[in-house]
């Protein structure tokens, strides 16, 4: 194993130190001033949080020239240093598994793609282990730690506990994947849900960056939905918040994997979407791919299927606005490659089902790679690196 597999603790968790870093990772940097201001805390609490953070080496400080006040030194500008460690993440679909290496700024620095000859367990483990060692190679290159590793799975998985309750696509139940992979990779793991992990990183660097109240919905091989609530990535109670995927659209639709009928995912998920072509056209359809192809080439009921689909899709966001009122909808997902088919579709739906204002919500798309559903999987572990065992708000 390579030498990053020393350990090291952030040097501050404190409530205060874990907010201002947070704050200047992904908005500085600042002067003490404005972070005091921006945090809502005094200026004592902003220096008394960032002084051991300094001496850590994790933030450092330069003049900023042009922010002189009209008497004295010119204020200082505090920011993260991006070179002090690096974070692996890791994005584990029912085929491969996809690892970025990423600098505390959770800025990309390596991929790395391996295949999953099977999802049991055992298997996932072994390919994860092999992907984690070849980012922790390259990191040793660089001559930088590897602080924390975090790895983003689909379904309903309890972060606290770094356990995976159930995984449709991997056919898991009650797999302490935490433990597990951190014996297998020798760093300490953050598991999440992987929509729930995107989320995150949307909301430090990317759409959702300045917004308290937004939402992610992905669409692909299921339809998910991560949810920011008052500055807070909402998990629940139970770890299921935000599954528009099991919202029931049309209760004489087709039975899901869920147990109930008509949900969104069972309507419009690319499973659902690619059997009811092949349903309609009779032909052998196998893939998402296959489906768009066909739907371009302009046979006979491919279109109405996508139409469909995005009426499902429309109602489940449509639900979304009228229960929490997010400022934006951020629409992501492999499933995005269909979007000229079906996007006209969501936006219909989702005026004539939005109630009131909650039509005004920003709905946007946003085209990820998986790569940047892994960079989620490293903001993860940075997040849970600053602030041990976070609770999601509930």
């Amino acid at each position: 194993m390579p030498s990053t597999s020393r350990t090291e603790t952030f040097p501050a968790h404190t409530p205060a130190a874990s907010q201002v870093f947070t704050l200047l990772l992904s908005h500085g940097p600042l002067t003490r001033l404005e972070a005091a201001r921006r945090a809502g805390l005094s200026a004592a609490a902003v220096t008394k949080a960032v002084r051991p953070l300094l001496e850590a080496g994790y933030l450092v400080e330069d003049a900023d020239q042009e922010a002189r006040p009209a008497l004295g030194r010119p204020a200082n500008l505090v920011r993260v240093d991006a070179e002090r460690a690096l974070f692996a993440g890791v994005k584990v679909t029912g085929d491969e598994a996809i690892g970025v290496l990423t600098d505390l700024c959770c800025r990309i620095r390596l991929a790395r793609r391996v295949p999953l000859p099977d999802r049991e367990t055992r298997a996932v483990l072994a390919s994860l282990g092999q992907l984690t060692h070849e980012l922790r190679v390259a990191a040793d290159e660089l001559r930088l730690p590897v602080l924390g590793l975090g790895i983003a799975v689909s379904g309903d998985v309890d972060r606290a506990e770094g356990v995976v309750r159930y995984s449709p696509f991997l056919g898991w139940r009650d797999v302490p994947l935490a433990e597990l992979a951190s014996m297998t990779c020798g760093l300490p793991v953050t598991v999440d849900n992987d929509v729930r992990a995107l989320t995150v990183a949307e909301q430090w660097f990317g759409a959702g960056a300045g917004l308290s109240d937004f939402a992610v919905v992905t669409v692909g091989a299921g339809i998910g939905c991560g949810l920011v609530v008052h500055g807070q990535v909402v998990a629940g109670a139970h770890g299921v918040a935000g599954e528009i995927g099991h919202v029931a659209v049309d209760p004489a639709g087709p039975p899901c994997h869920c147990g109930n009928r008509g949900c969104v995912e069972a309507i419009a998920s690319e499973a659902a979407i690619v059997a009811r072509v092949r349903e309609v056209t009779g032909r052998r359809v196998n893939h998402g791919a296959d489906a768009v192809a066909l739907a371009h080439q302009g046979v006979a009921g491919v279109r109405e299927v996508y139409a469909t689909a995005g009426e499902a899709i429309g109602r489940g966001i449509a639900t979304v606005a009228n229960l929490l009122g997010p400022e934006r909808v951020i629409i992501s997902g492999e499933g995005l490659a269909a979007y000229d088919l079906f996007a006209e579709h969501i936006r219909d739906a989702f005026t004539a089902a939005a109630f009131g204002s909650a039509a005004r919500c920003d709905v946007q798309t946003r085209p990820l790679p998986f790569e940047e559903w892994a960079r989620g999987a490293a903001a993860a572990a940075i997040q849970s690196f600053i602030a041990p065992d976070p609770r999601p708000s509930r």
